[in-house]
């Protein structure tokens, strides 16, 4: 499954050479997305799949069909599944049940043996985030695409702000970008990367107009990002205050600028020193403490990709100890491993640069794959923030300059159901709730989204458990020019991927225009979330000793 050096042939044409290196290959410097994006509109595809039966509209059809009756396949929700027929009209489920009647002149589509899920939910991505010196390839365009053809329907991206920037100005910034170019439907996550009055007032802002519940604060990257304990405590106090989720990057960022010292004081610059300079136990340390600081507000916690055995470990004991706190392990992790830093290919390598790191531990995967079947994992996402080779380059010479980030949108549902339900650590209905359904109750939009019923959003996919499918960057839609599970075998392919009511992938091909997609507007205070948060605010409050008063002597000082 590991990815050769292909030399200069997958490189985007975006891409303006400056130099050679006979052990790298070509560098370059990154211009703009534009000829990433037409490269990935005449990229191969997925191997043809067989169109399925029945009636067989025309490409334009495929995208302005208003009726469709998905006939006969199993209807997998996150707690049953059972064979039925779903009627999707005007962007909406509008009836589930057994041989349902129907208008004339609708679309039918024969899903017999197939199941029929929800549109899974990306909870983690990063489109055309600038970061490093450079910008992520894939953009809201290109990357929603992308998630379609793999079965997602929907993604949650983050307002990264600057230091010292307004967090409204950037999530305005966002909305302008993401708007124009969706594909897919989409909602944002805020990060908080300082703090002052202002981003507090700022926080209740976004929470009661904006849709957005969830705030992101990193313990990592060091005078760039990173908030201190006390800060922590501060905008998780905020986030409990206004009903939304707190969700933070744990590693322990001081650490890591310290042992990135210390692994190219000792001549270690390749990518095996971006984990050996951020270890497992930097990740768990992290993880415990904004637990810790988290149950001291009585804030509910939302951990983005755990890569650990030893920080996954934290998260189910704190769920086990009643603690509200959510985990989220990345396809990534659950697919591949960090051996690959290891690898005498430069190029290989740094493709695999991610924060945090890969574990070299080739357990891993199935660790936390053991706990995200169990629960006390939650859910899943991508952590998707795609760099070509040549942006990789950049830190050639200097591990801490290569741009960290993966792919993923668009084979997390194929990875997890291989990984997950084709291995028996879980069933069909846990891979509906770890891929769609508990993120949209996570975040409250369920179930308007995460579930196959009536008056949800007609976001559905029929997947074909017993298809197989060979992921390659020669066939995938992403923008970048490699990918990290090259040559993994695939069990469960989606054959169709209906967002908002229309067809958009069928038969290996899309039919997608961009922003199609919209903006999902998110409230605070979750029940899903926020049931037992209440109910410990209201039991749980500390309260005076009653007592005589002392009249006793006292000291003087």
């Amino acid at each position: 499954m590991r990815r050769k050096s292909q030399g200069s042939r997958n490189l985007p044409l975006n891409l303006l050479w400056i130099s050679s290196n006979p052990a790298l290959g070509k560098i370059c410097t990154f211009t703009s997305c534009a000829a990433n994006r037409q490269r990935a509109e005449s990229s191969l595809r997925y191997k043809s799949v067989p169109p399925l039966a029945e009636q067989q509209p025309s490409a334009a059809g495929m995208a302005e069909t208003t009726g469709i009756l998905i006939k006969g396949g199993k209807v997998v929700n996150e707690d049953c599944s059972a064979i039925s027929d779903v009627y999707i009209e005007n962007g909406k489920i509008v009836d589930v049940g057994p041989s349902l009647q129907i208008p004339a002149g609708v679309r039918v589509i024969d899903a017999t043996d197939k199941l029929v899920l929800p549109g899974g939910i990306d909870t983690h991505t990063h489109m055309e985030l600038a970061f490093m010196g450079t910008r992520a390839v894939d953009d809201f365009h290109i990357g929603t695409k992308a998630a379609l053809a793999g079965g997602t329907t929907m993604i949650l991206d983050f307002v990264i702000p600057q230091k010292g920037q307004s967090l409204l100005e950037a999530y305005d910034a966002w909305r302008k970008t993401a708007d124009a170019k969706v594909c897919c439907d989409y909602s944002l996550h805020v990060a908080v990367t300082w703090w002052s009055d202002e981003v507090k007032k700022e926080m209740e802002t976004l929470a009661k107009e904006k849709g957005v519940n969830s705030f992101k604060m990193f313990m990592a990257y060091k005078n760039v990002f990173m908030l201190q304990d006390s800060e922590l405590y501060a905008s998780f106090a905020q986030c409990k205050k206004i009903g939304a989720i707190a969700q933070v990057h744990a590693e322990n960022g001081d650490l890591i600028a310290e042992g990135a010292k210390k692994m190219l004081s000792m001549g270690i610059t390749g990518p095996e020193g971006h984990e050996l300079c951020r270890p497992e136990e930097v990740e768990a340390e992290a993880t415990q403490r904004a637990i810790t600081i988290a149950h001291a507000v009585n804030c509910p916690l939302y951990v983005v990709h755990v890569m650990s055995k030893s920080a996954a470990k934290v998260v189910s004991n704190a769920r086990r100890d009643g603690r509200v706190v959510f985990g989220e392990p990345i396809a990534a992790g659950l697919g591949t491993d960090g051996t690959h830093y290891w690898d005498k290919d430069w190029a290989h390598a740094a493709g695999f640069v991610m924060g945090p790191p890969l574990r070299p531990d080739p357990s891993t995967p199935g660790y936390l794959m053991d706990l995200l079947a169990n629960d006390d994992l939650s859910v899943t996402g991508t952590d998707n923030c795609t760099f070509s080779v040549c942006q990789k380059a950049l830190g050639k010479d200097d591990f801490t300059k290569i741009p960290n980030g993966v792919n993923g949108v668009e084979d997390r549902m194929s990875v997890i159901w291989e990984r997950g339900v084709h291995s028996g650590k879980m069933d069909e209905n846990r891979f509906v709730a770890v891929t769609s359904s508990n993120a949209a109750k996570i975040f409250n939009f369920y179930p308007q989204k995460g579930r196959i019923a009536k008056n949800s959003d007609a976001d559905v996919v029929i997947w074909d458990p017993k298809m197989t499918r060979r992921i390659s960057a020669k066939t995938h839609h992403q923008a970048v020019d490699y990918n990290i599970f090259e040559g993994m075998e695939c069990h469960g392919v989606p054959i169709v991927t209906i967002s908002r009511g229309k067809v958009v992938y069928e038969a290996g091909q899309l039919q997608v225009s961009p922003g199609q997609g919209r903006f999902i507007h998110r409230v605070p205070f979750s029940e899903f979330v926020y049931k037992r948060i209440k109910q410990r605010d209201q039991v749980g409050r500390p309260t005076a000793v009653t007592r005589k008063p002392y009249e006793g002597k006292v000291v003087s000082v």
